[in-house]
């Protein structure tokens, strides 16, 4: 009997010391980027630098801004693993149309994306900045895009 109230007694005190007593401490809200593809039809972002700290939550919200059809110009947005080459992820990416251009065989080179967009159509992807400070490509993976200029780049500094 005794032993079931000190073990009682224990759990007690463990669980009513005074810090269980004050409000959790909220994570910080994600920082939103908006990123607007194809204004005018031109195959470009209107960011092509996001900066960022290691480790930071950001949401990035994509709006497709183009008036063409997704099958003629839809856009989409992927992050890639810093040293990534976005020209040769757009490459392997182009006979991909039915995963929305995003090769299977490189997703491992993927961070965060946004997936294919048609006209006025908007999509986000909240992720946690990579805590290695360094250059992480972005781009629209659609074919041809990233070749004729739209990617970008985000930036991790300490």
């Amino acid at each position: 009997m005794k032993f079931s109230f000190v073990v009682s007694l224990f759990i007690a005190v463990a669980l009513f010391t005074p810090q269980s007593l004050l409000p959790a401490a909220e994570a910080p809200a994600a920082r939103v980027v908006k990123i607007k593809a194809g204004t005018d039809n031109v195959m470009k972002f209107d960011v092509a630098s996001i900066a960022a700290a290691p480790g930071e939550t950001i949401t990035v919200v994509l709006t497709n801004a183009c008036v063409l059809p997704k099958a003629v110009m839809g856009h989409n947005w992927v992050l890639l693993t810093a040293g990534s080459d976005p020209i040769a992820f757009a490459t392997a990416a182009a006979p991909e149309a039915g995963s929305g251009y995003i090769p299977e065989k490189q997703k491992d080179k993927i961070v965060a994306f946004v997936g294919l967009l048609g006209p006025n159509e908007t999509g986000e992807v909240t992720f946690k900045v990579p805590t290695v400070p360094g250059e992480y490509p972005f781009l629209c993976t659609f074919p041809a895009h990233c070749a004729v200029g739209m990617k970008g780049v985000l930036v991790v500094k300490k």
